[in-house]
């Protein structure tokens, strides 16, 4: 754990800078003014999210230059286009809808590019989203067993397209259209609410576990389940429902749309993040590296816990008590990305 924490902070992280510092550069050139902002501004303000992901660049038997430059370039995607149905007053379905196919396409080598913002009234990125999508397909097509695992990345990404349409649709048609979404899909996931499912969705994490195994030339089709199943719904859900849980004072002073905010009391999200906690880490025990996946959900709790938000007045019981059920491992991480939030390097 400590060698891998090392390496990850070490040998990891500049070169997640180094492609970030990339697309920074290209994002301050793109035509449209709103757009450009858009897109330095996701990449400067969350940054931490490509740190984070690109854990799976240590995944035995990754290529670590590879991974980086695909989980960089997904992510960066991702965020961009959340800013952008998330921050120009622009409340359209449609519009939203079309954008993310790009995150579909990025993960179907043989995909030719859709006109993304056919439905958007700002248009002029000089081409950086479909570069964006293009790096990504270009780093699928070295994998040797992605072919294996395609279907069930898309559908994840499929997912999280759906998440990013409904969720930002007027607080009037919000939640009736999210819920008609959810809902067929809760009789496969009876253990979990509508809001926790839909939390899971917005994890990119699967996407980024399916491609590091697809390295693997002796990768198998159950493998590939086994890590679907492993990370959606408990290990993607926990990631975004801590996401969550640290805005929620944020989001009810914004009016934002909160799933952690759907529980009743702090008493229930405590047991439900438990719980998640729990199902995440005995997952890990049927993937093949199981301290790997472990080391993921520890680090997911020592992060998010580690934001000063994770200490607001109405969540600190919370915080410290997940931290006192976690043992030494997890602490010992929140430490680290305490100092490392000291020196800004998170």
């Amino acid at each position: 754990m400590n060698r891998l924490i090392y390496t990850f902070v070490s040998k990891v992280f500049p070169l997640v800078k180094q492609e970030l510092n990339k697309w920074q550069r290209m994002a301050a050139q793109l035509p449209d003014s709103r757009l450009s902002q858009q897109a330095t501004e996701s990449i400067r303000s969350k940054a931490f999210h490509c740190q984070g992901g690109s854990i799976f660049a240590l995944y035995p038997g990754v290529n670590r230059a590879e991974a980086i430059q695909f989980i960089v370039a997904y992510q960066t995607m991702s965020d961009y286009l959340d800013n952008l149905v998330d921050s120009l007053e622009i409340q359209d379905e449609l519009a939203f809808s079309q954008l993310h196919l790009a995150m579909q396409e990025a993960l179907n080598p043989e995909a030719v590019a859709s006109d993304y913002y056919l439905y958007y009234p700002y248009r002029e990125d000089g081409g950086y989203l479909e570069q964006l999508v293009k790096t990504c397909q270009e780093s699928l097509k070295k994998l040797l067993s992605y072919k294996i695992v395609q279907e069930e990345a898309i559908k994840l990404a499929k997912l999280y397209s759906h998440l990013q349409t409904y969720k930002h649709l007027a607080l009037e048609e919000r939640e009736e259209k999210m819920l008609n979404w959810i809902n067929p899909y809760l009789d496969e996931y009876q253990e979990i609410t509508a809001w926790e499912f839909a939390a899971a969705t917005g994890s990119t994490l699967g996407i980024f576990c399916l491609y590091a195994v697809a390295f693997d030339p002796q990768l198998t089709e159950r493998q590939g389940q086994k890590i679907s199943q492993a990370y959606f719904p408990w290990i993607c859900g926990l990631h975004i429902l801590l996401d969550y849980f640290i805005d929620l004072r944020e989001d009810r002073e914004t009016s934002q749309l909160n799933f952690v905010a759907y529980y009743e009391h702090t008493g229930m999200a405590f047991q439900r993040l438990h719980l998640f906690v729990e199902n995440s880490l005995k997952q890990t025990e049927r993937l093949d590296h199981p301290k790997f996946h472990r080391a993921v959900v520890q680090g997911l709790l020592a992060m998010y816990l580690s934001d000063e938000k994770g200490m607001d007045t109405d969540i600190r019981s919370v915080t410290k008590q997940l931290l006192r059920d976690s043992g030494l491992g997890v602490n010992l991480l929140y430490w680290l990305c305490c100092q490392l939030r000291k020196h800004k390097s998170l």
